[in-house]
C-alpha cells in the first residue's frame, strides 16, 4: 500500500506542476481581471463586499495562518474552524485569494497527506494544521515557535508589529509597502533570534521554502501593503473592499510565485542578526528558562 500511495503522490505531484506550467502560460496571454472584479461574481467578496466578520468564540478551531482563520472569521470556510472539508478548501482559497488552481488543488492535497487523511472524504479542523514541523515551522513571523507557544493559533502581536514596521516601500500615493528585501531582512532576524531562544529550534530547507512562501503571500496576494496586512494579521479579518492583489485570471501558480519567494529566501542572511540574536538571548533567555 505504502508503494502505491508513493507512486500516486509522484504521479499526482507531475501533473500539478505540468497543469501550473499551462496555467502560468495562460496568464501569459491574457488579460488581467479589473480592479473591482478579481474576486468572481456569486462568491463571498465580489466587489470587495466580504461576510460579516466574527471573531472566534471559545472552543473554536484556529491555526497558525492568518489568512485561514480571516476566512473562517468571514463564515468563508466553517466559522467553527471544524469539521472543514478538503475539497472545500481547494475551491474557498481558490475564489478568495486568487492562488492559482494547481496551487489550490497542491496544498489541501498536501496537508490531507501530512495528516493521514483522505482529501476526496475526510475533514479537518484548522488546529491540526499546526502539526510541528509539517506545514507549521519554527522562526515564524507571526507566532513564537511551538516550543515557547503550544498555542499556535495565538498570534504574537510584537513580532507582527515588528515585521510591518521594516516596510521600506511607498505605493503611489505614498503609502508604506514591504518589499523582498524587507521580507528577507526581517526572516533573518527572526530564523537569528529563534535559534538563539528555542533550545529545541529546528527547519529544514523545505520548511525555510515554505517560511518563504508564506512571507511571500504578504508581498503577492496582499501586495505588501502594510495598512491591510496591519488588519489581516492582527484582527484575522479581510480589510472592506479588499480583494487580491493578484489579479490575472488563472491566479498566482507556483512558476510565477517562485518569482518572489527564491528572491525572498535567497536574500536571508541570518549572519547579519547574530549580534542582535545573542542579545535577545541574553535578555530573554532560552526555552530552557521559559
Amino acid at each position: 500500500m505504502g508503494v502505491v500511495n508513493t507512486v500516486t503522490n509522484a504521479v499526482y505531484d507531475v501533473g500539478v506542476m505540468t497543469w501550473d506550467v499551462f496555467l502560468t502560460l495562460g496568464n501569459l496571454v491574457s488579460f488581467s481581471r479589473p480592479v473591482g472584479k478579481v474576486t468572481p461574481e456569486g462568491h463571498p467578496g465580489y466587489g470587495g463586499y466580504w461576510p460579516e466578520y466574527r471573531p472566534p468564540h471559545e472552543g473554536d478551531s484556529r491555526c497558525s495562518c492568518p489568512a485561514l482563520n480571516a476566512m473562517a472569521n468571514h463564515g468563508i470556510l466553517a466559522r467553527s474552524g471544524r469539521g472543514i472539508k478538503f475539497t472545500d478548501l481547494t475551491t474557498q482559497i481558490r475564489t478568495t485569494y486568487n492562488f492559482g488552481a494547481s496551487f489550490c488543488s497542491f496544498v489541501p492535497h498536501y496537508a490531507a497527506n501530512m495528516l493521514n487523511k483522505n482529501y476526496h472524504g475526510d475533514t479537518f479542523d484548522l488546529e491540526e494544521l499546526d502539526l510541528h514541523n509539517g506545514i507549521e515551522h519554527d522562526a515564524s513571523l507571526t507566532r513564537l515557535d511551538t516550543a515557547i507557544e503550544r498555542n499556535q493559533s495565538a498570534k504574537h502581536v510584537p513580532f507582527i508589529e515588528e515585521l510591518l514596521s521594516f516596510a521600506t516601500g511607498k505605493d503611489a500615493d505614498g503609502k508604506a509597502l514591504l518589499t523582498k528585501r524587507d521580507m528577507s531582512r526581517i526572516m533573518g532576524k527572526r530564523r537569528a533570534e529563534a535559534k538563539a531562544t528555542n533550545k529545541d529550534y529546528s527547519t529544514s530547507l523545505f520548511h525555510k521554502i515554505f517560511g518563504s512562501s508564506n512571507s511571500s503571500t504578504m508581498l503577492t496576494i496582499f501586495g505588501g501593503r502594510v495598512d491591510d496586512l496591519r488588519v489581516v494579521l492582527l484582527e484575522e479579518r479581510l480589510p472592506e473592499g479588499w480583494e487580491s492583489r493578484v489579479r490575472k485570471p488563472f491566479g498566482l501558480t507556483f512558476l510565477a510565485f517562485n518569482f518572489t519567494v527564491l528572491p525572498v529566501e535567497l536574500g536571508i542572511k541570518e549572519s547579519d542578526w547574530t549580534e542582535d540574536a545573542k542579545q535577545v538571548s541574553a535578555g530573554k533567555g532560552t526555552t530552557n528558562s521559559i
